[in-house]
């Protein structure tokens, strides 16, 4: 199989990340815990949706 669109992001790699643009990691990690946190589901429900829908798109 040729190289995958998407590379698997490693830790240095998302370390380089946040140095390069901390505004932007920090509110994206901000989104993140908002979307994620309890409220009329459940975050585990919340992530098992995330990851059908991920599939489904065949996003990584």
């Amino acid at each position: 199989m040729s190289d995958p669109m998407y590379h698997p992001t490693t830790p240095e790699i998302a370390a380089q990340r946040k140095e390069l643009a901390p505004e932007t990691h920090d509110a994206f990690e901000a989104f993140t815990r908002a979307v994620f946190a309890d409220g009329a589901l459940p975050e585990n429900t919340k992530q098992l949706i995330a990851v059908a829908a991920a599939r489904a798109t065949q996003c990584p």
